[in-house]
């Protein structure tokens, strides 16, 4: 494992954010200030906080972060179940930064990827956390694929992203060993050190005077008409307003509020391999397959890391816990509310085909090598060392669809975040500006 303290800045670029929208405005103001405790009333000394937020996760962290620069006077709480932050999700993705060039223009991926990348490079910079923006090729292997390749270009011009088309020459002077006819090279893709970002969000939370608690499951809320009770492992806590970022269990604390769930969190692992330092010369930056559009993820590809090594992955098979990082972690209720799920019934049938490849990628090293081989032919099984799996939390619709966009719902006092997937962690910022925004409609 690389100590996350040795952080190093590779050739980093500041974007520059635009101004936050609400300072100075006095509509804005007002509506938050019905919305909080004022901390110089009688009343404050029966409540824990203003804000409460559940999950210690990128997501949870920019919300904290983003609200206590909006009202520095309102006391923000981060409650986490885990004994650290970014356990899941976090912690355990391949530390890409995302151009936004795969996603539907005008969605809610597309928009906030944009923005925040601007603002998390901007945050890197500032606070000298590992990144770079190194590119990456979306290779086309052979003629078949280069009407799809086309499209992810349309896409990518159509949401502003930084990519052009290059013939299998110059496709190999950027990356000498891959294998292609043609690619997309989207040189503003980016590596980030997401643990790290994590770190100073948490840091700068407390600084400003909010608080960060760990061993802090929420069990149960209760909403009332002006405030919000959290029933948490540590015992009660009182709120305003509280904004559900809970990931692999956003639709179990959906329930826990007394609401029913549109969606469903099916988990699917994907399980990734580190090269060996021997063939870290096969791959210089980011390789990307061109997507099957009849599969719903991105296909395995190589990932050169902010903190050094190249992870290859993931595959992407059902998780048989929400935090089920090897097949032997099974949760019996929760893959019975799983199996139980019309919706993923639905799914199976749909992708029945892809979903064995997976799953054989998953019990044999050999045919994850042949999958990878397919853009790095020089790439063996030796140079292959099983690395961390991560669990995405997917919310799937009882028609057996993936929910694509990102899933907001506010029920309440309570703003849900229900489906917030790659690319979660890099809009995460801007995730957190939309979450601020809607608070301030709440009377």
């Amino acid at each position: 494992m690389i100590d996350v303290g040795q952080r190093w800045l590779y050739g980093a670029r500041a974007i520059s954010p635009t101004p936050r929208n609400a300072a100075g405005d006095p509509n804005a103001t007002a509506a938050w200030d019905r919305l909080l405790w004022h901390r110089t009333t009688s009343e404050v000394t029966q409540r824990n906080a203003d804000l409460a937020i559940i999950g210690g996760g990128i997501v949870g962290l920019a919300t904290a972060y983003e609200l206590s620069l909006r009202r520095p006077r309102a006391k923000v709480v981060v409650l986490e179940k885990e004994r650290e932050l970014a356990a899941h999700q976090t912690g355990r993705n391949s530390g890409v930064i995302h151009s936004g060039i795969y996603y539907k223009p005008g969605s809610e991926k597309a928009r906030t990827c944009r923005r925040g990348k601007a603002l998390l490079e901007a945050f890197c910079e500032q606070h000298g956390i590992a990144w770079e923006r190194c590119g990456k090729v979306i290779v086309a292997v052979d003629a078949s694929e280069l009407p799809r390749l086309a499209t992810i270009a349309e896409r990518g011009k159509a949401n502003g992203v930084e990519a052009r088309e290059i013939d299998g020459d110059e496709l190999r002077r950027i990356e000498p060993h891959v294998a292609g006819v043609k690619a997309l090279h989207v040189r503003e893709t980016g590596i980030v050190d997401y643990v790290g970002v994590c770190a100073k969000l948490a840091e700068l939370i407390r600084v400003r005077g909010g608080e960060v608690l760990t061993q802090a499951r929420v069990d149960r809320l209760e909403s009332r008409s002006s405030e919000v009770v959290l029933h948490t492992s540590r015992g009660e806590l009182v709120a305003s307003a509280a904004i559900n970022c809970a990931g692999l269990h956003s639709d179990r604390v959906l329930q826990a509020a007394g609401e029913r769930r549109p969606a469903r969190i099916v988990p699917f692992r994907g399980e990734y391999f580190e090269l060996t330092p021997d063939a870290h010369a096969l791959v210089r930056n980011l390789i990307y397959p061109v997507p099957d559009p009849s599969f719903p993820f991105l296909g395995v590809h190589f990932t050169r890391m902010a903190l050094g090594g190249v992870e290859c992955g993931p595959n992407a098979v059902l998780a048989l816990a929400r935090e089920g990082y090897h097949w032997d972690d099974v949760n019996v209720r929760e893959l019975a509310d799983t199996l139980s799920y019309s919706g993923f019934w639905k799914l199976i049938s749909r992708h029945a085909g892809a979903g064995m490849g997976e799953m054989w990628r998953s019990l044999s090293k050999r045919a994850f090598t042949k999958a990878l081989q397919r853009l790095v032919p020089e790439i063996r099984a030796s140079h292959l060392v099983p690395a961390p799996a991560g669990v995405r939390a997917q919310a799937l619709g009882p028609d057996g669809a993936l929910v694509d966009d990102f899933l907001i719902r506010s029920a309440g006092r309570v703003v849900h975040v229900l489906n917030a997937p790659s690319p979660a962690a890099t809009a995460s910022l801007a995730i957190a500006e939309s979450i601020a925004a809607r608070l301030e409609t709440l009377q």
